[in-house]
């Protein structure tokens, strides 16, 4: 079986009566033709059922329009959030979307390597780097990389951040006057950026009301993670009355735990917050405090990096914002 060929766009400068040049300026964005030749081309390309081809343009104007994001893995509603603010807001400026899961900074060079080979115009990502080695090998694929919450950045890795810092500090005072007087932390994977800078904050926001004092224990980002923390916290009994977790899986994980394994209410015994304001945290069984990062102005500041000069800024902090709830008796 034989497949029709899509119409050219010699086809489309044929019928409208203008050259082949005059269709792709009608469409390239930004370029150059006069009403009456553009009303011609759009008519004879309607009329044709013809459609660019993206690819192609990319070969004369070094430029093929796509943009490549790539996430974690989506088990974690936060990356699809991020997923979702990214391609949003790309679409609404004409560019085309290659998404890409990736497991983790490490893999983050062998997809970038990848996608250098479509010409993609850049990569946006969810993932953080951590290491001085992973970007340096990034930086020589010459593409623009805007990561999130990454500790290294160069000239070609870029980073946009929430104030992680800012925030842990907020969540203390917050625990503070509502009444916590015995303060816990659980935390994520060690070496990551966002976690140390959100344990900070919230250590240095209780120095500020003068208590040194904070448990702590380790989660690993998911809901089983903070179960297993609040089993460590609360063993030898008393326990944390005000809990700041990494992030919201983990709280949801801490207040099932203090449930049904050791009988404490939330918010009446234990106050508890997490970060990301994802979906579920507003759910009733949770109705969780948390911090909101805004994910649709880190998007904004990562195509703003995305499109800046080489000797622009290579991190952007955006101010992030505390959402209370019934978890924390609010």
């Amino acid at each position: 079986m034989t497949r029709n060929r899509p119409p050219s766009s010699i086809a489309v400068a044929r019928l409208a009566g203008v050259s082949q040049s005059a269709v792709s300026r009608t469409f390239t964005p930004g370029g150059i033709a006069s009403p009456a030749t553009r009303a011609k081309v759009l008519a004879a390309a309607e009329a044709l059922g013809y459609r660019p081809n993206l690819l192609s343009r990319s070969l004369t104007t070094g430029r093929s329009g796509i943009v490549a994001v790539a996430v974690g893995g989506l088990a974690n509603p936060f990356h699809a959030m991020a997923l979702e603010s990214f391609a949003a807001g790309l679409q609404r400026t004409g560019r085309q979307v290659m998404l890409v899961l990736v497991a983790d900074e490490w893999a983050l060079g062998s997809a970038v390597e990848l996608l250098s080979g479509y010409q993609v115009d850049a990569v946006l990502t969810s993932l953080s780097v951590n290491a001085t080695d992973v970007a340096e090998a990034l930086a020589r694929f010459t593409v623009p990389i805007v990561t999130m919450n990454s500790a290294v950045t160069n000239r070609w890795v870029r980073t946009v951040a929430a104030d992680d810092h800012g925030a842990g500090v907020a969540i203390a005072k917050h625990l503070h006057a509502q009444g916590a007087r015995r303060f816990g932390y659980i935390a994520g994977r060690s070496g990551t950026l966002a976690q140390e800078r959100r344990e900070a904050g919230f250590r240095q926001g209780l120095a500020e009301l003068g208590i040194a004092a904070c448990a702590r224990a380790q989660g690993d980002h998911h809901h089983g993670g903070g179960s297993m923390a609040v089993r460590a916290l609360y063993a030898s009994g008393t326990g944390p009355d005000g809990l700041f977790c990494l992030n919201d899986l983990t709280a949801m994980g801490a207040i099932d735990a203090l449930r049904e394994e050791f009988g404490l209410r939330c918010p009446e015994d234990v106050l508890v917050a997490g970060y990301d304001n994802v979906a579920a945290s507003a759910w009733p069984p949770y109705r969780l405090t948390t911090v909101d990062v805004d994910l649709d102005r880190i998007a904004a500041r990562a195509f703003a990096l995305m499109e800046a000069e080489e000797a622009g800024p290579s991190e952007v902090l955006v101010r992030p914002h505390l959402v209370t709830r019934a978890s924390t008796r609010c």
